[in-house]
């Protein structure tokens, strides 16, 4: 077993790096040996990593940390995209939110990635065609994050949502890669409409706090929406909006808003 391990972990140079950051952790910090080692050092893969801390934080009275983890491993298993999507989305974290300095933070500590990490298995359940699991995951992913993402919603990869209070992502909404979205942000509807009803987010799009963006519309590739703006029509590729009702109000001020994190409008 201690051979498989190795391997695994020199093929795979974000997983040897959380192990590299957990025990240089625990000697700064032995109090957190405990934690550090159930929640990554024992596991001999991310994905093993992700399935405990799934099964960790959603068991409740009404289900069990180990039929949690049994879904969650046979979800890595199944298919290894959600793994893929894992490593992106650590990425992004590490790479934009300057409050993280170690791939292990994310991990053990940031809501934000954890809750997307336990969408992403809601949303296999939904499309192996367990429903009624998902809806399960969406509720106590909602319940212990904060967060409540369908579990048919379709989310890219490389997604960094920080802080992550009070976001919802509707049914039929779909985000593309390398989104950035932060706190009290909602993709949802206008109204009761049934079918598809949700936003459309193009890649590389920055949408700031408080946000909300609603109804069937498009928000085009690398645009940026500003904190506390309410969108109601579809956004226009590389540019800028803001205000109730947001308007376009300027470029988007660089060719990867949803990377510099830049949310300063420059008197646009």
């Amino acid at each position: 077993m201690f051979e498989t391990k190795a391997r695994v972990t020199a093929v795979d140079p974000v997983w040897r790096r959380v192990g590299e950051e957990a025990v240089e952790a625990i000697r700064n910090e032995p109090l957190l040996g405990g934690l550090i080692h159930s929640g990554l050092l024992h596991h001999s893969t991310l994905e093993r990593a992700l399935a405990y801390r799934f099964s960790l934080k959603l068991a409740s009275g009404e289900m069990s940390e180990q039929i949690l983890r049994e879904i969650a491993d046979q979800a890595y298993d199944s298919d290894p995209a959600i793994g893929a999507a894992a490593r992106s989305d650590l990425m992004a974290v590490y790479e934009r939110d300057p409050a993280c300095h170690r791939f292990i933070q994310p991990l053990l500590f940031f809501k934000g990635y954890q809750a997307v990490q336990a969408y992403r298995i809601g949303h296999w359940l939904w499309r192996t065609g367990r429903i009624d699991m998902a809806y399960f995951v969406q509720m106590r992913v909602s319940e212990m994050f904060g967060v409540d993402i369908h579990p048919a919603a379709r989310l890219g990869k490389g997604i960094m949502i920080d802080h992550a209070h009070s976001i919802v992502i509707g049914e039929t909404a779909v985000v593309g890669d390398n989104v950035s979205m932060l706190h009290s942000v909602t993709l949802g509807g206008t109204g009761k409409e049934d079918g598809d009803r949700h936003p459309k987010i193009g890649d590389g799009v920055l949408i700031g706090a408080g946000a909300k963006v609603l109804g069937n519309i498009t928000v085009g590739h690398c645009s940026r929406i500003a904190a506390g703006s309410v969108v109601l029509q579809d956004v226009p590729p590389n540019s800028t909006v803001a205000g109730v009702p947001a308007r376009v109000v300027g470029k988007a001020g660089c060719a990867q808003p949803a990377l510099t994190m830049d949310q300063i409008l420059q008197g646009e």
